[in-house]
């Protein structure tokens, strides 16, 4: 399976959790918000999803 995680940069306002909490380094911080840098890497866990205190990432099996 493979996953496709997303952020709507408009709702981001750059927190940093879920830079801190993906087990395998998927997002980093970019102008101030967080971006999926290492999309490819994303094993689904939700993790990021779950810690955005704005509800403003998504993750898709594709």
């Amino acid at each position: 399976m493979a996953f496709k995680p997303s952020n709507d940069k408009d709702c981001c306002t750059g927190c940093g959790e879920c830079v801190e909490i993906c087990p395998v380094g998927v997002w980093e911080i970019v102008d101030g918000k967080s971006e999926p840098v290492n999309a490819d890497e994303c094993v689904g866990c939700m993790s990021c999803v779950e810690v955005c205190p704005d509800n403003c990432i998504t993750v898709e099996e594709v």
